[in-house]
């Protein structure tokens, strides 16, 4: 394996034999395959695009897929396979929609067979040696690390942004000019066949100002929800009683446990990247929204391992569960361990 994509990797300068954030070499051969799949699909989603045709199905698996790579999301290979059996289905669509927009306009089909890659391996066995094939040291050799590593820049911005407008769009808001970026970004990565330095310098630019704009949908999509946050003050010491923990960023998550939990007598904390949910005026209302525990995400084994109640994880930041909580931390959306 080899990964980069995140500030603790090992030495400074990747991770190649276990992540340090926990994942094994198959969980990430499996990631860079599910990225090859999505730089094929937004390929197909751009030509499309580009003859007029469009469907929201692929827009809406981009995101997800690039934000299931991102670091501490899913750690689980069976739920990477579902998602890579997925992703072949959600490329049939693409290519379909592409060669027919083709049709219409009388052009002949312009992407390959061999952009496109093989068809996916029927094992998980097989899926991960197509994934080692996928991975940045090819990429490096191919193209020398000055290159990869712009590649790789961009590829770790469009994860990023997928992330945020996964979330805005979980809450009604998204915008047809982001989906589009995504679609353009993802053909340069896939089809280029001379990339250079300044044409992947500007698209990590533009990456920046689109995800400027996701930022805007996210916010637009917080507040619309929730109010506009105000400075509060939060509880830090527990209150006696059960309690669940709740971590991660998905404020839409938290919506849905506070309402299940009403009147029920649960006290529902915040951890980590949720804490500043407690600003916002439609989540304060609940009164049983007691308080946040722990400190930052990377806290999490030793805080957990102190914390008496069922703790739900939300998004990102999830880390190996340690033996004395992990029958009572469970995972909801992209997020997965194995187990």
């Amino acid at each position: 394996m080899f990964c980069y994509q995140c500030e603790q990797t090992a030495r400074g300068s990747g991770c190649t034999a276990h992540g340090v954030c926990g994942k094994d070499p198959q969980t990430a051969a499996l990631q860079d395959l599910l990225v090859q799949q999505t730089k094929q699909i937004g390929a197909l989603a751009h030509a499309a695009r580009r003859l007029g045709a469009k469907d929201p199905a692929l827009d809406r698996f981009i995101l997800d897929a690039l934000f299931t790579t991102v670091t501490n999301v899913n750690f689980d290979p069976q739920r990477l396979q579902t998602l890579l059996v997925a992703s072949a289905a959600i490329k049939k669509q693409a290519q379909t929609l592409y060669e027919k927009a083709c049709r219409a306009k009388g052009q002949t089909p312009a992407i390959s067979a061999e952009m496109l890659g093989a068809p996916l391996a029927k094992d998980l066995a097989g899926l991960v040696k197509q994934g080692l094939a996928a991975g940045i040291p090819q990429r490096q050799e191919t193209w020398g690390t000055d290159i990869a590593g712009l590649q790789e820049l961009l590829v770790s911005g469009l994860k990023g942004m997928a992330s945020y407008a996964h979330h805005a769009l979980i809450l009604g808001q998204e915008d047809d000019e982001v989906y589009a970026f995504f679609h353009e970004a993802l053909d340069a990565l896939l089809t280029d066949p001379h990339p250079t330095l300044e044409g992947l310098l500007q698209l990590c630019l533009r990456c920046g100002a689109i995800n400027l704009r996701v930022m805007q949908l996210l916010d637009a999509a917080h507040t619309g929800a929730y109010g506009h946050p105000e400075p509060t003050a939060v509880r830090i010491h527990p209150l006696k009683g059960k309690a669940i923990l709740i971590s991660g960023h998905d404020l839409k998550d938290l919506e849905e446990l506070l309402k299940q939990t009403v009147g029920t007598g649960i006290k529902v904390y915040t951890h980590g990247e949720m804490l500043p949910a407690h600003g916002y005026p439609e989540l304060r209302k609940y009164k049983h929204l007691a308080g946040n525990y722990g400190g930052a995400w990377q806290d999490q084994q030793i805080e957990f391992s102190d914390f008496p109640g069922a703790i739900l994880m939300t998004t990102n930041c999830i880390q190996k569960p340690k033996k004395n909580y992990l029958d009572r931390i469970f995972t909801c959306g992209l997020v997965a361990w194995p187990g």
